[in-house]
């Protein structure tokens, strides 16, 4: 009874587990939307960072409520857009100090040419209201300071009062100027917590976010279908990025190879093979020495491809050899895990209707990342890239990864996408944009009116390589579209697929 017991909860904890990677995996998807992870920052950041300001406030009891509303709306541009046309500390900083410091100099010019002012707390000059924004604009843009916030605080430093003081470390300082100060040294909080945010986060979010630009160094490639060479260099190609990266190239020896081995060794004993070669091939000892005779041609075969794939590419290459029977995707998985592959590379392969193999499907459903190489050519080296995508999301980060990899320093990779009319040009370019802004090669964005079908016809031609995704459908493998089009292209094709 409580030996049921017991695994009845390690199997509740293994569900549990299994959700929770679930979850876990579904969160850093969500998150590696570009714009998904900057409204979270924003929600994390802004209410944080205006809560520390508000607690200063209430402890030194000199910084006015009236710089919270442009210090909110200026971090919310910082957070929301950093790669925008405002996110520049200095802008940020200066901008809103300076536009603060042009308010109180209103202040007191306004004072100097005219002795009576509009009755009520809450009223100001409207010369002085004027005058605030013209040197606001006139400064900042002096100074290439402009931003929206900086005409925010031009105008609210007015609605303080030149005429009272209050002591900050002993001396008596007018309001307005104390205000001008919170300012400057509230924003330049703001700035230094943003200033790591993106450097430390935002601009190595690939490394955080985007699984395949740190794992997927340990290749594995099975020796399938008449393009194996070219898969082998593939797959040698991805892995060669990483300085951690290996290549390993797996081969299994089939009865068929058993068999041919088994005769050669009875023909080498001077066995009779039409006589007593069925019952001397069951012998133990001439299978066992036909399975190793055949493994080791596989090995000697695996070996010197290996030796080329080093010397070409320079990436340290493994072979395994195993004797079990047919090649499956089950076999392919075990071998990956135990040779601490974390990528398959396999060639795409086909059943008579165009769809994807029983083999191909497997692979593509396991937890492992997978990608499908068709070869159109002998080409062994691909250094102009397409990568059609819809979303900016982990798969798309993931394709665009693999092209940069194959196009290195010296190559070139093409990230497009189709839109169904110009008002949608602007989101489109802007997501293209996010995808390639963490890529070390050098990408170009392209977007298109057409369809996608009718785009690829047209500039396939221009490429070496088109990199496909295949996308998931709740648990279910779902890859029609990018197997089509992959049958329809005349060029080297590749189809991603992540966990």
């Amino acid at each position: 009874m409580l030996e049921g017991v017991r695994r009845r909860v390690l199997e509740a904890r293994r569900r549990l587990d299994t959700i929770e990677r679930q979850r876990s995996r579904g969160a850093r998807r969500w998150l590696a939307e570009t714009s998904n992870l900057t409204h979270a920052s924003v929600l994390l950041f802004v209410p944080l960072l205006i809560g520390v300001v508000t607690l200063l406030s209430n402890e030194l009891q000199i910084v006015s409520f009236l710089l919270f509303p442009p210090l909110a709306s200026g971090t919310y541009t910082l957070f929301a857009e950093p790669e925008g046309r405002y996110a520049s500390p200095r802008k940020f900083v200066g901008g809103l100090s300076l536009g603060a410091f042009c308010g109180w100099m209103a202040i007191e010019f306004t004072a100097l040419l005219t002795d009576t002012g509009p009755s009520g707390q809450w009223q100001v000059h409207a010369w002085a209201a004027a005058l605030a924004i013209l040197l606001a604009g006139a400064f900042t843009w002096a100074f290439d300071l402009e931003v929206p916030s900086a005409f925010s605080t031009a105008l609210l430093v007015l609605l303080t009062d030149p005429g009272t003081f209050v002591r900050v470390a002993g001396v008596a300082v007018s309001t307005s100027v104390v205000y001008v100060a919170t300012v400057a040294v509230s924003t330049s909080l703001v700035a230094g917590v943003f200033v790591v945010w993106r450097h430390e986060f935002y601009e190595r979010r690939s490394r955080y976010l985007y699984s395949t630009t740190q794992a997927d160094d340990h290749v594995l490639v099975p020796m399938r279908g008449d393009a194996e060479a070219q898969t082998a260099m593939f797959g040698a190609r991805i892995a060669a990025a990483h300085d951690a990266g290996k290549v390993v190239l797996l081969d299994v020896v089939d009865d068929e190879a058993v068999a041919a081995a088994a005769e050669r060794l009875l023909e080498e004993r001077d066995v009779d093979l039409s006589g007593d070669a069925p019952e001397a091939a069951d012998d133990p000892d001439v299978r066992d020495a036909a399975e190793r005779s055949a493994a080791d041609e596989a090995a000697a075969k695996l070996e010197r491809r290996a030796a080329r794939i080093e010397t070409r590419v320079g990436v340290p290459c493994e072979v395994v050899v195993a004797v079990e029977g047919p090649m499956t995707a089950p076999s392919i998985l075990d071998a990956a895990r135990d040779a601490n592959c974390d990528l398959v590379v396999t060639p795409l392969e086909r059943e008579s209707d165009e769809t994807p193999t029983r083999f191909v499907r497997e692979l593509f459903r396991s937890d492992i990342d997978a990608v499908a190489f068709d070869s159109k050519s002998e080409r062994t080296e691909w250094k102009r890239i397409m990568v059609p995508v819809r979303t900016a999301g982990s798969l798309a980060h993931a394709m665009v990864d693999y092209g940069q990899r194959l196009a290195g320093r010296t190559g070139t990779v093409s990230v497009a996408t189709c839109i169904g009319d110009e008002r949608s040009r602007r989101t489109a370019e802007s997501m293209l944009a996010n995808l390639t802004e963490t890529a070390d090669t050098r990408c170009e964005t392209r977007v298109s009116r057409s369809s996608l079908a009718e785009f690829i016809e047209r500039n396939q031609s221009h490429y070496d390589l088109v990199v496909f995704g295949a996308r998931e459908r709740g648990t279910r493998f779902n890859v029609p579209e990018a197997f089509d089009w992959a049958s329809d292209v005349d060029t080297d094709v590749a189809i991603v697929h992540t966990r």
